[in-house]
């Protein structure tokens, strides 16, 4: 077995904000959606249209992001889960000062950049949707 990718699926209250959030944070860009009719793949956001998935990127990470109530749809076995739940997604970074410098007025820092005793030098930040995403650079 050769494992080739991860990629994480969000469950959000709202495609659009969340990649915009990505976008203009971030600075992920949009790779794919779907609206609510399902009736295709588009590769950019209409201000017509309501979404119920996106996927983007930035670098070597995609993240996918799926409304609520497709996402329970997708994935039975998470109906009644909290948003979240005890999972910290963790982002490997070039220069963790300037990404820190960039963010620290952008976003709720949940955890200050220090030096970690297993020789990381990280912070933690919350999304737009209450999920955690650390990023981390190797002292």
């Amino acid at each position: 077995m050769k494992l080739q990718k991860l990629i994480p699926s969000f469950s959000v209250d709202n495609v659009v904000d969340t990649v915009e959030f990505y976008q203009d944070i971030l600075e992920f860009s949009l790779e794919m959606c779907v609206s609510v009719d399902l009736d295709g793949i588009d590769t950019e956001i209409s201000e017509d249209d309501e979404y119920v998935y996106a996927m983007v990127s930035r670098d070597e990470v995609s993240l996918i992001f799926l409304r609520e109530d497709h996402f329970q749809l997708e994935i039975p076995a998470l109906r009644n889960c909290p948003r979240g739940a005890s999972v910290l997604f963790y982002i490997e970074v070039i220069d963790i000062e300037k990404v820190y410098n960039c963010l620290e007025e952008k976003v709720e820092i949940v955890k200050q950049l220090e030096t970690t005793w297993y020789g990381m030098r990280e912070f933690f930040i919350k999304d737009n949707n209450g999920y955690i995403l650390g990023f981390s650079e190797q002292v």
